[in-house]
């Protein structure tokens, strides 16, 4: 079976949470015998065609951006070329001009919409938008949620009960780069033996401004990976609330990424508007049975993250509750281990790979055998 991918941005040009899916999605695919290609845009798109894993990755010249979407003139024919001989077509959703690509192909093929997140911050774009948005949704054979927290507190998906599914994302810890003990040792000379983790890209949404505040007049030790466009706010915030325990690392690679997953005693992550959908980072903590802190916002953060069972859940932007949270982790290191092993737990039984892959498969499969019947 081929199936093709559609979203605006891929690897190895970006590195977020999406691509991270589309990468697992293919790869776990192939495993199950789909024949995975990715069409992206790039501002560099030079190899044009490049393997990425098992699969292929397509990428067409990236000519404006707006308003966070992507634009490019050379996509359509590309797209119509890849789409004539694929299977499947799965798009990723948001990403506005997908739907005029996807509609000016005038496409006889079965769509499925994966649905990573409502639009959150481009309201005034959304009233504009809403028509064609629409039109797309209503128009693709399913529509998939991560999550059925995200399910039930979407307006935009309870139009579309019906033909929505929820398959969870998935993450193959065997692909993580196994870590040797030298670089351990260095992290743990230089961090100590106990710290909250934060992993991922500085953005509004993230919450770290909340992380900032709740740790005023306490003195844990947080460590901060990544970086983003609010890095030197942060940066600012740290030193005006004069911070002392707090390490900001930048970006970093795998294998240094993985050795503070191993090294940390609990995850940290203040997400605190819809824009967070699922969190693969804090799923990436309890894939290496690490307590959790996060807070309800309704989508998928609190379906990994179950309150007082793998972690604990806190009200948004509540730094008060943030740093009690905080408190009772560090104060009673034995319920935190017991709730990392529960984390580890539930990501074996919801969240691998593996179980996304064959889960996919499944729809796939039943698309396909759906566009045979109505042509019998």
């Amino acid at each position: 079976m081929r199936v093709l991918h559609f979203y605006k941005t891929y690897l190895p040009d970006s590195m977020g949470g999406i691509e991270q899916v589309i990468f697992q999605l293919s790869e776990s695919g192939a495993q199950h015998g789909i024949d995975s290609k990715v069409l992206s845009l790039s501002a560099d798109p030079n190899p044009s065609v490049m393997k990425v894993g098992q699969h292929e990755v397509h990428r067409a010249r990236l000519d404006i951006q707006m308003a966070s979407t992507g634009f490019s003139w050379s996509v359509f024919k590309q797209f119509r070329e890849m789409a004539a001989e694929a299977d499947v077509v799965n798009y990723h959703f948001p990403w506005p001009f997908m739907d005029v690509v996807h509609f000016a192909s005038a496409l006889n093929k079965p769509t499925v919409v994966t649905y990573h997140s409502d639009i959150i911050r481009q309201k005034n774009l959304l009233r504009l938008y809403r028509p064609l948005m629409s039109r797309f949704l209503a128009s693709a054979d399913r529509i998939v949620a991560a999550s059925p927290n995200y399910l039930h507190t979407s307006d935009v998906l309870q139009k579309y009960l019906d033909k929505t599914r929820v398959i969870t994302y998935g993450l193959n810890k065997a692909g993580y780069p196994q870590v040797d003990h030298e670089r351990l040792n260095r992290w743990r000379q230089q961090l100590g033996d106990r710290f909250f983790l934060f992993v991922g890209v500085m953005r509004y949404y993230k919450g770290l401004h909340i992380l900032l505040d709740a740790l005023k007049d306490v003195n844990y030790p947080v460590v901060i990976v990544g970086a983003g466009p609010l890095e030197q706010e942060l940066h600012a915030q740290a030193t005006a609330l004069g911070l002392q325990n707090l390490h900001f690392l930048g970006r970093l690679c795998d294998e240094d990424k993985v050795a503070l997953l191993q090294l940390s005693y609990a995850i940290v992550f203040p997400s605190h508007l819809r824009s967070e959908a699922f969190g693969i980072s804090l799923l990436e903590g309890a894939m290496y049975g690490k307590p959790m802190i996060s807070s309800e916002i309704g989508t998928g953060t609190s379906y990994i993250n179950i309150h007082n069972e793998t972690g604990l859940v806190v009200p948004p932007s509540n730094t008060l509750a943030f740093r009690e949270a905080m408190r009772t982790l560090w104060e009673d290191p034995a319920r935190a281990a017991a709730m990392g092993v529960k984390a580890e737990a539930r990501y074996r039984q919801l969240f691998t790979a593996d179980e996304m892959g064959r889960k996919w498969t499944e729809l796939y499969q039943e698309l396909l055998e759906e566009k045979a019947l109505s042509y019998a």
